[in-house]
């Protein structure tokens, strides 16, 4: 019988507002738990709702951030501290649909110093860096192609994958101009080339991803991102 009492613990901050009817939040524990056993941890989980998110002490406790879809959030202003946490403390942070959205809403503001960027779904005025997709991702499934050398190619091992998504919003196309010569990198793109991934090049580990790639646990199978994102949080 193993010594669970040797097992290495790492404590996880899901951010966003919980929900059961969301598939994404239906797959996460899953994934974390499969990821978990192959990286030889103990992974627990706590969710913390966007609007119950206020200060940074909040955060400091947790070894990895992941913002989770659902989108909108209760409180843009909390989705958008567990990613500047994450960001300037070099926690490991990952984001999936919503929480890749807010992590590139953040980039803009904090970042490039554009307070006005906004997210379109919930505002109509503005530096608009999310804005409405020219076709619905709602429950559909693409390839990707992702960049050589890159965390989340790493991660899969392969430079083309298929994901699925569940989302109406992505990059402006003006704003994806401004990621050119940005530490925040486009590692991810469609067949179209929009943007589908990006990641920090200076940050131990800050990856997010339009598609929901944590839906492969409800189908029994691993992912192969949140496993890196656990491997990080070990380290």
């Amino acid at each position: 019988m193993t010594d669970s009492s040797h097992i290495p613990v790492i404590r996880i901050a899901l951010v966003g507002d919980y929900s059961p009817e969301i598939t994404a939040h239906q797959a996460i524990p899953l994934a974390l738990d499969d990821a978990a056993a192959v990286n030889d941890v103990l992974a627990q989980y706590e969710w913390l709702a966007t609007d119950a998110l206020h200060h940074d002490e909040q955060l400091a406790e947790f070894d990895a951030i992941w913002v989770v879809p659902g989108s909108p959030y209760r409180s843009e202003a909390g989705a958008i501290r567990a990613v500047r946490y994450a960001r300037e403390n070099a926690v490991p942070f990952l984001g999936t649909c919503g929480g890749f959205q807010h992590a590139i809403v953040e980039y803009a503001r904090n970042v490039l110093g554009r307070e006005d960027a906004t997210h379109g779904e919930t505002a109509s005025e503005g530096w608009t860096v999310i804005a409405p997709l020219a076709c619905s991702l709602v429950e559909a499934q693409d390839t990707i192609e992702l960049r050589q050398g890159t965390a989340i190619a790493r991660a899969y091992g392969k430079a083309e994958i298929s994901e699925k998504y569940h989302c109406n919003y992505g990059v402006s196309p003006l704003f994806s101009e401004q990621l050119t010569h940005q530490p925040l990198k486009v590692t991810g793109w469609d067949e179209q080339g929009e943007i589908r991934a990006v990641e920090l090049t200076t940050h131990p580990f800050f990856v997010a991803t339009l598609f929901q790639h944590e839906r492969h646990a409800l189908e029994g199978r691993p992912s192969p991102l949140v496993q890196a994102f656990v491997r990080v949080a070990a380290r």
